[in-house]
């Protein structure tokens, strides 16, 4: 318990030093810039108050909890006396199937959670007047992810260079791009960005160094990063291809009336 304590007043110490510039930039456009006083201060300032003590129990909760989770299950998952086989080379790759399981269930899974993405969804909903649901866009979105991190993590297992993956991807993007509806490609790409955040980016990234450790011949500076690469950009390549589904849809919908009606 007691180092708990101190390895929280740390963490609080190092997150108010942090949040000090935010503070200083909006007290100064206020003050000087726009020479008006603060609105409800006393509520600003027990707002900074709870930023600050919210993001220390959540990077010390990363530290405590998630981030040896992470390392703990790609580990496990991985030992040869677990999958039954001694784990080397490419052509033991598939008896990691656990491995992509697991990672596509936690991307799956993360990724709703993801407070980013439903702030996101709320919107498109809101701009859209439900013609983008909320719901459609964050399982759409989360089916990228998984798909992403069972991906990066056979990429991890095989050895395989990133560079290739990540090029191949985005040029699918770009395919992609020229025949999406044009009022959701900004939405794809902005759903990309948002999954790699406060929920997703811990686990993904413990997971990630957690298996290149217990992999024999992996090197987790190497191989242990790039998984969030891959959660930044499948979920474009999902939303815009559910963009091209429904477009698709709505033409073939479109020619059966007109066949109907002739």
């Amino acid at each position: 318990m007691d180092d708990f304590l101190v390895d929280f007043v740390i963490i609080l110490f190092s997150t108010l030093i942090d949040v000090l510039p935010i503070l200083v930039v909006i007290i100064f456009f206020q003050m000087v810039v726009l020479k008006q006083p603060i609105p409800h201060l006393k509520k600003v300032i027990l707002g900074c108050v709870y930023v600050v003590f919210g993001l220390a129990l959540f990077l010390i909760g990363l530290e405590k909890a998630l981030f040896p989770i992470g390392k703990i299950m790609a580990t496990q998952l991985s030992d040869p006396e677990f999958i039954g086989t001694s784990a080397s080379g490419l052509s033991h790759w598939t008896s990691y199937y656990w491995i992509y399981i697991f990672a596509a269930l936690i991307g799956f899974s993360t990724t709703i959670a993801e407070p980013s993405l439903i702030a996101v969804a709320i919107k498109a909903d809101e701009v859209s007047a439900g013609t983008i649901s909320q719901k459609g866009l964050r399982i759409t979105v989360a089916i990228g992810v998984a798909f992403a991190l069972a991906l990066g993590t056979f990429r991890i297992v095989t050895g395989t260079p990133l560079f290739i993956y990540i090029m191949v991807g985005y040029l699918i993007v770009i395919v992609q791009t020229f025949f999406a509806p044009k009022e959701l490609i900004a939405l794809a790409y902005d759903s990309g960005g948002v999954t790699t955040s406060t929920v997703t980016v811990p686990l993904v990234a413990a997971l990630g160094l957690g298996l290149s450790s217990a992999v024999p011949g992996r090197n987790p500076a190497v191989d242990g990063f790039g998984l969030i690469a891959f959660a930044s950009l499948f979920p474009i390549i999902s939303v815009l291809g559910y963009a091209q589904f429904m477009k698709l849809k709505i033409r073939l919908f479109k020619l059966k009336i007109k066949k109907d009606a002739v």
